[in-house]
């Protein structure tokens, strides 16, 4: 298993949030959460809404460390050059 080496954001945290999300019946893989924005968002959108502080927290101390995951803003095509819109 590999963990992204970022600053403040260990495997430990991670691990943390699966087992604490487990028990209230969540179950997130570890290393998709590490590689997929739109996975970890999710994750970390279920642990938001956790009604347990430890999992609000968890998810927070992991949205901190995989905050360089953020999908960038869909780019839209520019019209050409001399093209103007009706």
């Amino acid at each position: 298993m590999h963990c992204i080496d970022r600053p403040g954001l260990t495997l430990i945290d991670i691990v943390d949030l699966k087992w604490l999300l487990a028990r209230e019946g969540r179950h997130i893989h570890v290393e998709r959460l590490q590689r997929e924005p739109a996975y970890a968002q999710q994750c970390l959108g279920w642990a938001a809404i956790s009604t347990s502080l430890p999992v609000r927290e968890a998810g927070a101390r992991v949205a901190r460390g995989l905050a360089h995951l953020e999908p960038a803003a869909p780019r839209l095509p520019l019209p050409a050059a001399g093209h103007q819109g009706s």
